[in-house]
């Protein structure tokens, strides 16, 4: 495949490659990882040292291979006909200069006295192209000395500081439209005056028949006093709204027409619910409840609710 594509062409579309995946797969905001990363530069860097190298590497060998090549499987080879651009004196004019060769008939130029059992040593010098990236690091290595340590721009700290309040936006953005993973492990009573507000709009258009729409009960029972039929709090209001009430003259289940996050909405508006005492509220149900465990009637309610079946 080398011998049909220049490297003209390799090399721009190996680069382009290289840039696209960097860019795609770092995210870096509104601004380019190239510029955002100082290792993303880096790593292009080192990703085109590679290139080069091998291509000096595979240059090489295609040369040794060819020149041990007879006569006879040259001329069937026929490297003018098979690679033409590589051959022509534009390309052998560039390769020599970047890479600092010399042609085969001015080795004995650069040619070493050293001698060992015939094997004769060249005296070349680094690649230009090498000591250009040798010298483009140490440009890099004072020009990010200066931003950050004499200039002092942004630190680790804030860098993380930004980075995750980028992330945090991502993720609400996320949670706009995924999944709902909300369930009873995860559930805490929300607070958010918009969130209160959704719960009340969830709970005016499927719970008042029951329960009226100041929560005094009907129906249902009264959701504004201490006690609970299935247990207070956040978690087993969540339960008893999903998984409905008593077997067959309880509350229905409502996790296959509301999200779990809605259902979380409509408990935490019913919790702020209590104490309100509204006009012409039930009497109280169940068994005073307290965070923890749920606490048993009173006096004064064994005396109101004796005659109030229990759930």
């Amino acid at each position: 495949m080398r011998r049909y594509i220049p490297v003209y062409v390799r090399f721009p579309f190996f680069y382009a490659m290289v840039f696209a995946l960097t860019e795609y797969f770092i995210d870096s905001g509104d601004r380019p990882a190239f510029l955002k990363y100082p290792i993303v530069p880096i790593i292009h860097l080192f990703l085109i040292f590679m290139f080069i190298t091998v291509e000096i590497i595979m240059k090489a060998l295609d040369s040794i291979s060819y020149h041990l090549l007879t006569a006879e499987d040259k001329e069937i080879f026929d490297i003018e006909s098979v690679k033409p651009f590589t051959q022509s004196a534009f390309y052998k004019k560039w390769m020599f200069k970047i890479s600092a060769l010399k042609p085969i008939e001015n080795e004995k130029d650069i040619q070493l006295d050293h001698d060992y059992d015939g094997i004769k040593e060249l005296d070349n010098g680094l690649p230009p192209w090498f000591t250009g990236l040798f010298y483009a690091t140490i440009v890099f290595a004072l020009v990010y000395l200066v931003r950050f340590h004499v200039i002092g721009d942004y630190t680790q700290e804030q860098e993380y500081v930004i980075e995750n309040t980028l992330a945090e936006k991502k993720v609400e953005e996320y949670n706009k439209t995924a999944p709902d993973l909300m369930n009873i492990d995860k559930v805490t009573q929300l607070t958010e005056t918009s969130d209160i507000a959704e719960g009340k709009a969830i709970f005016t258009t499927n719970c008042v028949l029951c329960h009226k729409a100041d929560g005094g009960g009907a129906i249902g029972p009264n959701l504004t006093d201490a006690n609970w039929i299935n247990g207070g709090g956040i978690k087993n209001l969540f339960k008893t709204i999903s998984e409905g009430g008593r077997p067959g003259k309880g509350m229905v289940a409502w996790k296959e027409s509301l999200k779990p996050t809605e259902i979380q909405k409509v408990a935490s508006y019913v919790m702020s619910l209590q104490g309100t005492k509204p006009a012409a509220g039930k009497a109280p149900e169940g068994e005073v409840w307290k965070e923890g465990g749920a606490a048993k009637p009173t006096t004064a309610d064994v005396a109101v609710t004796d005659t109030i079946a229990k759930k």
